[in-house]
């Protein structure tokens, strides 16, 4: 299991355990994060996933996709570590991973 915590906008901190393969976003939703509305179910239409990721993981998630660049054009306040959590699948390397949900998503 990977530990992963969110924090959202209030300070409040969930600290999760995920299986590898699964998303960020499936762990908000799972756990009852706030802020992580996820409409689109996951399938990167929209952007109420978003959430800002700790520096020091952005390169375990990845580089975003073409398609998820373009989705966060439509999510408020980004910052250079915005992401949509529906697109970074968990990995054995993001064990302890904080991601930060926006104030705006309230």
């Amino acid at each position: 299991m990977v530990k992963v915590t969110y924090i959202e906008y209030n300070g409040s901190e969930r600290v999760t355990e995920l299986r590898a393969g699964r998303t960020l976003m499936d762990g908000a939703i799972d756990n009852g994060v706030e802020g992580v509305m996820a409409e689109c179910g996951g399938l990167c239409a929209c952007s109420t996933c978003h959430v800002y990721v700790g520096d020091a993981w952005l390169q375990a998630c990845g580089e975003p996709s073409e398609l998820e660049e373009g989705m966060l054009d439509f999510a408020a306040d980004l910052q250079a570590n915005s992401r949509l959590s529906c697109q970074i699948q968990i990995t054995d390397a993001m064990d302890g991973m904080v991601v930060r949900v926006p104030e705006r998503q309230y």
